[in-house]
């Protein structure tokens, strides 16, 4: 009976172990662009906005429908495509390479970060005009362009998701007698991919800033010529039609990553 009394009387404990996992909404984000987009054609219509100086969204979708209509589109946006994944998929890799050497081997770590941390700050559109000494005014000069600036976030992001592991898990790994590979490949590559993803994220947005500034020197097709030629004739629609090419290119990127983030860290959940 007592059981019973202390059953009924006791308070409910709320539960608190959820928090700290913020679930995908999918619904803001539309909701958001929406408002966005409503705002700044009202304010074009009503003449709040000079359309010299920001056209409307209409203006700019009507300007990307004959983009498509004549048939460019597909021209500049293959011609960025096929440098953008060149460019960042050879960067990526070599980045992989060298940030896992640094973060595993003494030796290299005590060349590799040094270096990283000293050519990394530099504008690798600086070296454009150095690139294209080397490799010329063709293809090989903005594929370098784009490797070169993957390159280094991707280093760094590697070495420090390795580097971050935890110390416990290797030392677990080791009194269970696996060897020094199986420890790589079950415990320190697991552990470092939630941080390589994320550098992942913040190379592609480089990549394509990159991509964009080295269309504009000596390119004949891609989206960074296409602004360029907009801007030179003063077509503001074109160029915001340009600018949205861009922005689109830059959220399927984010979705393919987001992808492969719930693909490969299923362990997380």
């Amino acid at each position: 009976m007592s059981d019973k009394i202390n059953k009924t009387t006791s308070p409910s404990v709320p539960y608190r172990g959820g928090g700290f996992s913020p679930r995908p909404a999918k619904i803001v984000a539309p909701v958001l662009f929406a408002l966005i987009f409503s705002l700044w054609e009202t304010g074009s219509r009503l003449g709040w906005i000079s359309p010299l100086i920001l056209p409307a969204p209409s203006e700019a979708a009507q300007a990307l429908i004959e983009l498509f209509n004549s048939g460019q589109l597909f021209l500049h946006l293959s011609a960025s495509l096929q440098r953008l994944i060149v460019g960042w998929i050879c960067g990526s890799l070599l980045g992989i390479s060298f940030g896992l050497a640094a973060g595993l081997f003494t030796l290299a770590r005590g060349g590799i970060v040094p270096l990283v941390a000293a050519i990394f700050p530099i504008p690798k559109i600086a070296l454009l005009p150095l690139f294209i000494i080397w490799f010329g005014i063709g293809e090989e000069s903005k594929i370098a362009t784009i490797l070169f600036g993957t390159f280094f976030p991707t280093v760094i992001a590697v070495y420090g998701g390795v580097d971050n592991v935890d110390r416990g898990l290797i030392r677990m790994g080791q009194s269970f007698n696996l060897s020094w590979w199986s420890i790589v490949r079950k415990i320190i590559l697991p552990g470092a991919l939630p941080a390589i993803l994320s550098g992942f994220r913040i190379s592609a947005s480089i990549g394509i800033i990159l991509l964009v500034a080295a269309e504009m020197i000596g390119a004949e097709y891609g989206i960074g010529a296409y602004i360029l030629l907009a801007g030179n004739l003063m077509a503001m629609d074109q160029l915001l039609a340009g600018v949205a090419i861009l922005s689109v290119l830059g959220l399927i990127v984010s979705w393919l990553i987001g992808r492969a983030e719930k693909y490969f860290l299923r362990w997380r959940l």
